[in-house]
């Protein structure tokens, strides 16, 4: 048995350890948020986080869970008020929007371990995420006007303790 959390909930999966998470996600959990792209860990579509870090789930198996957090695009903020999902709205990032939630995801990764990127430190976190559309100056600005709320919120939750 495969024991692991997903966005906040113990799970128990007793099935086969080779499935990808991405199916597991998708078609046992019913979250559809994480795309399929390429299925090759390429394109980023499926990202979500492994421990707070970014992970294509369309490679990763659960037998590679145990004892791991999993969050998705769901969990990231259940109201869609994560500081990355807002500045994705309020800069018109998404245009066809299939890859979007591996972007915030991989966005909301980098700002944790990153507060105040540089465009350089940008490009390489999010090198690995592809945007058909080629939204990749919006993408750039919204992570950039994300940066500065989420060290404001850090800032003020470190500082309430």
């Amino acid at each position: 048995m495969i024991t692991f959390t997903l966005n906040g909930q113990a799970q128990r999966f007793e099935g086969d350890p080779e499935m990808p998470l991405l199916w597991y996600l998708r078609d046992v959990q019913g979250l559809t948020g994480t795309k399929f792209g390429c299925g090759e860990a390429l394109c980023g579509a499926c990202t979500v986080h492994a421990d707070g870090a970014p992970i294509r789930s369309c490679q990763t198996t659960l037998g590679d869970l145990s004892g791991v957090a999993v969050t998705t695009i769901e969990g990231l903020s259940p109201d869609g008020m994560h500081p990355v999902q807002v500045a994705w709205r309020e800069l018109n990032v998404a245009q066809c929007g299939y890859c979007q939630a591996g972007q915030i995801m991989s966005a909301a990764a980098l700002l944790k371990d990153t507060p105040h990127p540089s465009d350089e430190a940008i490009d390489d976190a999010m090198s690995g995420n592809i945007c058909r559309c080629a939204t990749y100056p919006r993408i750039r600005a919204a992570i950039k006007r994300a940066a500065g709320e989420v060290h404001r919120k850090t800032a003020s939750s470190g500082s309430a303790k």
